[in-house]
């Protein structure tokens, strides 16, 4: 579990790091380069869910050695089945990851949503969501691993 107190935003209690996979964690369906290993140093502060359509199909494979629970979005309306995941696991101790319209719930439902700009970008919704954005998802889960930033994000 991560506990932070950030002055003028209040206490940040995490339990679990909910992300996107396809234009979050990975580009054109392969992971990122370091992302696996932040992933896994992430995964002994707090639980770590992947939400995914899995635009590329490779997300299984990709994600091989990394200590998360995979949740394969079936059917319609995945923009609905990522923020009811959200708040089944209790929207007050999540923190969530995307950077496509249908993360805007997700990003929303959250105690804290960040969006990510990797090559594909980010919709204007998904960034309008969150409370702050990131350049890689390295960077996010870093604010976590070195929690400074995160305060310095936040405060007021």
């Amino acid at each position: 579990m991560f506990t932070l107190d950030i002055p003028g935003y209040n206490r940040l209690v995490i339990e679990h790091f909910v992300s996107d996979f396809s234009g979050t964690l990975a580009e054109d369906g392969i992971l990122l380069p370091g992302v696996r290993e932040k992933l896994n140093e992430l995964s002994k502060i707090m639980q770590i869910h992947i939400v995914t359509s899995d635009t590329f199909g490779k997300a299984k494979n990709e994600l091989a050695g990394v200590s998360c629970r995979l949740h394969m979005l079936e059917g319609p309306d995945h923009t609905r089945q990522k923020e009811e995941y959200i708040v089944n696991l209790g929207a007050g101790g999540v923190v969530s990851l995307g950077n496509g319209n249908n993360d805007v719930r997700m990003l929303r439902a959250s105690r804290l949503g960040i969006a990510v700009c990797l090559k594909e970008g980010y919709s204007v919704e998904a960034m309008e969501a969150a409370q702050i954005a990131v350049r890689s998802p390295i960077d996010a889960i870093d604010l976590f691993i070195f929690p400074n930033r995160l305060i310095a994000t936040l405060r007021k």
